[in-house]
């Protein structure tokens, strides 16, 4: 027994939480998804405001419309891929 193995723990000993791969991929893909729909929440929100406010101007309200139409297009991408994602790690 040489003086490194006194000193070696195992992560269970000092309560260091161990994931498989699988675990750390799904945390991960799981943060992407909320921060994504996060943005695209915000960005829908800053365009229908912006909507509101820009009166009779048409390329403004062009503009938001698109980013409000781009936005849930990207809610609908997120919802697909984690829909996706979900069933494919719940297999293996």
């Amino acid at each position: 027994m040489s003086i490194l193995d006194k000193f070696a723990l195992a992560a269970s000993d000092i309560n260091i939480p161990t994931t498989s791969g699988t675990q750390l991929f799904g945390n991960i893909l799981n943060l992407f998804y909320f921060v994504t729909g996060i943005v695209a929440v915000i960005v829908i929100i800053v365009a229908g405001f912006t909507m509101t406010v820009s009166g009779s101007n048409p390329t403004t309200v062009a503009k938001a419309r698109n980013a409000i139409l781009f936005a849930a297009i990207g809610l609908v991408v997120v919802l697909s891929a984690f829909s996706i994602t979900h069933f494919i790690i719940g297999k293996f």
